[in-house]
């Protein structure tokens, strides 16, 4: 009787089942993974433009360093050049043979700053570097800006002058001049030559 009067009434609507939230998906739950996704993958840009801005600037850095080194050691080169030049012109002016302060037995290979005047002469000199045979374990160091073997700080840098006999034999010189050092353990060579003639005679 009364289920009848229910279906009467128009406004009468059946209970309905609850769905089971369990069933149910979760808009938060999916906001919420997709925001982890997002955050990851913002890091990961991120790191990777860093890891590479960094990298560019080390290497700036590198590529800096070697620069600057080069450039000292071209110097170098050219000072050790000057150095045997320097020699040979005291020769004449002393009236000395040819190649007396220099060398006698080819080759030889010495080590020399601004104050040589003698490579084979006044050995004993305490006032010029002179009589030095090369040694990679003699570094030289600065002074003032000058690069000596004798006062000032150590450089990371040798210098190895070679004196062989030159394209005229007996009146000519061949100068080469090698400066060494290291950066991160991995060793630099700079090189340069020239000859040099006896044209005083």
């Amino acid at each position: 009787m009364k289920y009848a009067e229910k279906k009467k009434n128009k406004s009468y609507k059946p209970p309905q089942k609850k769905e089971s939230s369990a069933l149910r998906p979760s808009t938060f739950d999916l906001r919420k993974s997709f925001t982890i996704m997002e955050a990851i993958v913002a890091i990961f840009v991120i790191t990777t433009g860093i890891v590479g801005v960094l990298s560019l600037v080390t290497q700036t850095i590198s590529s800096a360093t070697y620069s600057k080194n080069r450039l000292i050691a071209a110097y170098l080169a050219q000072e050790g050049i000057e150095i045997v030049r320097n020699i040979r012109d005291t020769e004449w002016l002393k009236t000395a043979s040819w190649g007396s302060d220099i060398c006698t037995s080819f080759p030889c290979e010495w080590e020399a700053d601004y104050t040589t005047t003698s490579f084979l002469n006044d050995c004993g000199s305490g006032i010029n570097y002179n009589c030095h045979n090369y040694s990679s374990n003699d570094f030289l160091r600065i002074d003032g800006g000058f690069y000596n073997y004798l006062f000032g700080n150590p450089t990371k840098f040798t210098r190895k002058i070679t004196i062989n006999n030159g394209p005229v034999s007996g009146s000519s010189l061949n100068i080469k001049v090698e400066i060494f050092w290291q950066e991160k353990g991995k060793p630099y060579k700079f090189e340069a030559q020239e000859n040099l003639y006896n044209w005083y005679q």
